[in-house]
């Protein structure tokens, strides 16, 4: 069994859910499938920020992708490296960020999956 960083990224998070998977607006569908957690770093938060960690997947491969988890992050984070759960995923999913309130920042992330 093999860990490996199977997205990266970096970006000035705003009001446009942005795609982790894909480092474009999202949500997207990515169907690789495994175990994968993500890091979020949200050391430049800031009091007044608010930001939110989305993950989409679908039950089945021919439903309608969903929004299954999310973690709300209020003002400066006094442990800002965030390590989700582990999900198991297959069928269409996504995870992702959004500005909900404050300051656009710069965020970066990896999702790890293990193989």
């Amino acid at each position: 069994m093999a860990i490996t960083e199977a997205f990266t990224g970096s970006q000035d998070v705003s009001t446009t859910e942005w795609s982790m998977t894909t480092d474009s607006a999202g949500p997207d569908t990515e169907t690789s499938d495994g175990v994968f957690q993500a890091f979020v770093d949200l050391n430049a938060a800031a009091a007044g920020d608010r930001f939110e960690f989305r993950l989409y997947e679908k039950a089945q491969s021919g439903d309608t992708q969903r929004l299954a988890y999310r973690e709300v992050f209020d003002g400066a984070q006094t442990e800002p490296l965030f390590i989700s759960p582990s999900f198991v995923l297959i069928n269409g999913w996504d995870m992702t960020l959004l500005k909900i309130a404050g300051t656009d920042r710069t965020i970066t992330w990896s999702i790890r999956k293990i193989a």
